[in-house]
């Protein structure tokens, strides 16, 4: 674990599959705060995107279109929501435009659990081997792609977060 809390674990699914990518990172903000910041329209697109708010319909089945700049727009299928304790939606970032199923996703976990006055957040992403993955997106939407990708989204989450909360 590094001095800022940020903790990151990658796992591989048996021999050279990788397959489950995690971060958890303490937040110095209450859990609600934390949880509005993954879920509300105005937050999402500002630690993840362009800045703008994102459409979400924060439901099962309900999308949030997520704005990836030059790699694509991505409406994420909403799995699960338990306020303000676990939300996951599936993201199929190898198909820009397309609605994420089981068939052409990973399932993306948010954990929020109180930790003194703050949170700690843990992200699970899985689902990389069962994907098959265009050459051309390989590089934006593979395994490494996102466990690179998340270690700067944890920090864009807190970083976002706790100036809310200045």
């Amino acid at each position: 674990m590094s001095t800022d809390g940020n903790q990151s674990t990658d796992s591989g699914a048996g021999g050279d599959s990788k397959d489950r990518i995690e971060r958890e990172i303490s937040i110095a903000a209450p859990v609600e705060r934390v949880w509005a910041v993954l879920t509300e329209p105005e937050h999402v697109g500002s630690w993840f995107g362009q800045g703008r708010p994102t459409p979400v319909d924060l439901r099962p089945g309900g999308i949030m279109q997520l704005d990836h700049g030059e790699y694509g727009q991505f409406p994420t299928t909403i799995v699960t929501v338990d306020p303000p304790r676990y939300f996951a939606y599936r993201w199929a970032s190898a198909f820009p435009g397309e609605v994420a199923t089981e068939g052409n996703s990973t399932l993306v976990e948010f954990t929020l659990t109180p930790e003194g006055d703050g949170t700690r957040l843990r992200v699970v992403e899985t689902g990389f081997a069962a994907l098959t993955i265009p050459e051309d997106r390989r590089k934006t939407a593979g395994y490494e792609s996102h466990s690179e990708g998340w270690s700067g989204q944890v920090e864009n989450i807190r970083r976002y977060t706790e100036q809310l909360a200045a």
